[in-house]
Parts: C-alpha cells; sequence; structure tokens
C-alpha cells in the first residue's frame, strides 16, 4: 500500500516490473496504479505535515523507535519510506491542505508561516525511524484502506496518544508491537467516532453539530445561570466544543493528562455521553470566571483551558453522571 508501482522485493524472487504503455505515470485512466499514487500523495503530504508536529511539547515523536520496518529500511530493497516519498522535489513544489469540506487548497511553501520551525523537519540517519515515522505510516494505510473518510487534520491528534502508550509500554515484547497494537485500537475508535469527521452527517442526529448542541442542552439542565450568560454572549459551542469532541480533548492538555481522562472514557460503556459531561463538568468548574467574563475573556478561557487537574474535571463529571 505504501510502496512505489512497478518496486518489487528483490529477495524475494519478484523482479522489477516494467513501466508498460497499459499502465505509466501519465496514464489518465482512474484505475491506473500511478494515478492513485499520485491522488495518495495529496493524502500523504497533510499527514506529513500533521505528524511532524505532533505533541511538540514533548521529544518522544521526534526520537527514533527501537522497532523500526526493517522491510522498508533494508538497503537491499528499492523501497522509498513515506518521508523520502514526501522530500521528492516534485511534492516540495506545492503544499496541500484538505480542509473539512473536502477542498485541496494549493500553496506556494514561501507563504508557509514564519513561526514553523526548522527543527520540526529534521529528520534521523538512514536506517532510522522517528516515532512519527511509525504514526505516519499508520494515518496512511487507514486512509487506504477507508477511502470514505480517507485523513482529515486531527486524526492524527487521536492516534498519537494511543501510539505513545503502546511504544512506552515496560514490557518489551508488547512495545515491540506498538504499531500493529495502534492500528488496530486507532481503526476499531474511528469505528465509533468517524461521523464526527465527516462533514455530510454533520447535522445529522449522530453528527457533531448534534453532539455540540448537546452539551449546552446538559449545561442547561445542570447550570442554567452559566448557560443563560453564555447564550447572552452569543458564545456558540462551535467556537470551543467542536475541537473538544472532535479531538476527544487531546488538545486541552498535556498528554498524561490525555490519557488519564481516556483511561476514564474508554472504561465506560457509555464513553461519548460520558465525553459530554466531562465537557460540561470543564464549563461548570470555571463558571465564576465565565460569569465575571466579557466575550472576549470568555473565548479565551474556553479555547485555552486554564485548570490541569483533570482529576478535578472527572470527579465532577462523574458527580454530574450520578446526579442524572
Amino acid at each position: 500500500m505504501i510502496i512505489q508501482p512497478g518496486i518489487a522485493k528483490a529477495n524475494m524472487g519478484v523482479s522489477r516490473e516494467d513501466v508498460t504503455f497499459e499502465d505509466h505515470p501519465l496514464n489518465p485512466n482512474p484505475d491506473s496504479r500511478w494515478n492513485t499514487y499520485f491522488r495518495d500523495n495529496e493524502v500523504l503530504l497533510q499527514i506529513d505535515k500533521d505528524v511532524r508536529r505532533l505533541c511538540p511539547d514533548i521529544s518522544f515523536f521526534q526520537r527514533a523507535t527501537e522497532y523500526p520496518c526493517l522491510l522498508i529500511l533494508d538497503p537491499q530493497n528499492e523501497f522509498e519510506t513515506l518521508r523520502k516519498r514526501v522530500e521528492q522535489t516534485t511534492l516540495k513544489s506545492q503544499t496541500v491542505a484538505r480542509n473539512r469540506s473536502g477542498v485541496t487548497n494549493m500553496s506556494s511553501p514561501h507563504k508557509l508561516s514564519a513561526s514553523s520551525s526548522p527543527n520540526e523537519y529534521e529528520v534521523l540517519p538512514n536506517g532510522c525511524e522517528a516515532h512519527w515515522e511509525v504514526v505516519e505510516r499508520i494515518l496512511f494505510i487507514y486512509a487506504k484502506l477507508n477511502p470514505g473518510i480517507a485523513y482529515v487534520q486531527g486524526m492524527n491528534e487521536i492516534v498519537g496518544p494511543l501510539y505513545y502508550t503502546f511504544a512506552t509500554d515496560p514490557n518489551s515484547e508488547w512495545k515491540e508491537h506498538a504499531e500493529a497494537d495502534t492500528f488496530f485500537c486507532f481503526t476499531n475508535l474511528m469505528a465509533e467516532i468517524r461521523d464526527n469527521f465527516i462533514k455530510s452527517l454533520d447535522d445529522s442526529q449522530c453528527g457533531i453539530t448534534y453532539k455540540m448542541e448537546k452539551v449546552y442542552s446538559t449545561l442547561k439542565d445542570k447550570d442554567v445561570e452559566l448557560y443563560l450568560k453564555l447564550q447572552e454572549q452569543n458564545i456558540k459551542p462551535q467556537f470551543f466544543a467542536f475541537r473538544w469532541l472532535t479531538l476527544l480533548l487531546s488538545q486541552e492538555f498535556l498528554l498524561p493528562d490525555v490519557i488519564r481522562i481516556w483511561d476514564s472514557l474508554f472504561a465506560d460503556d457509555s464513553r461519548f455521553d460520558f465525553l459530554l459531561l466531562v465537557c460540561c463538568a470543564m464549563l461548570i468548574l470555571i463558571r465564576e470566571q465565565l460569569l465575571e467574563g466579557d466575550f472576549t475573556i470568555n473565548m479565551r478561557l474556553l479555547q485555552d483551558y486554564p485548570i490541569t487537574d483533570v482529576c478535578q474535571i472527572l470527579q465532577k463529571a462523574t458527580e454530574l453522571q450520578d446526579s442524572k
């Protein structure tokens, strides 16, 4: 799924295939493997840009994994890593971004933000593979296997905590299989939350808009004064709850705290109902600040959540759950 058409493993007795008239890089046929390869490059560029900046507060994802994919890194093979595929000149000439509605935006690399640090793109020597490269492969293969959703920005924030948990397991026998275990768990988790990433379902009962509104309806039941204050200031749940719900709070807290929250979420049979209560608890715990603040202050609070004691948040969510 990730190697260039026409390349095969030499030491398995399979020779490199000739590029024929029937299938070549300029073949416009939608079934052409080359055509698919170039379309995949658009998805790969977005994945690559996102995974290189995964969890910038820790260096883990920039470090080399102890268990790289030897099949791809074997110098006897002509396989290219996804990293090298991105580094090709033809892919450097433009930056491709796929937004929520599926529109692909092309822009010159000169227009990239000046704040992008070159350290983001430092790579390890040949023969080594960074943890972010493993995550990139997981997301790319997931996109290939699920063309209906492919890759949407934010999925990297879902797979990151899963991979970190497996790749730091103290049991080396289990840690060795972190990539496979992460792919399995990520696929199963996405089967439950994929509707959040599909724009056409936004306004359906399983879509993200319905869930965001459910946060406010729950808040209305638990704290009507705070609910009315947010309504009065026209602070819509889309302004903050979209990220909270789609990324399972993975961008609101540091990674160890995210893992603690996910432990509670995944242990609950009604995990996504509990997530709504967690979001509601987050609002109630800063209610005094929200009641005193104006629109600007409150938006800053909600988009850069101040409380880091996640146990306090989970305890409040449990109280809300018990009070039903």
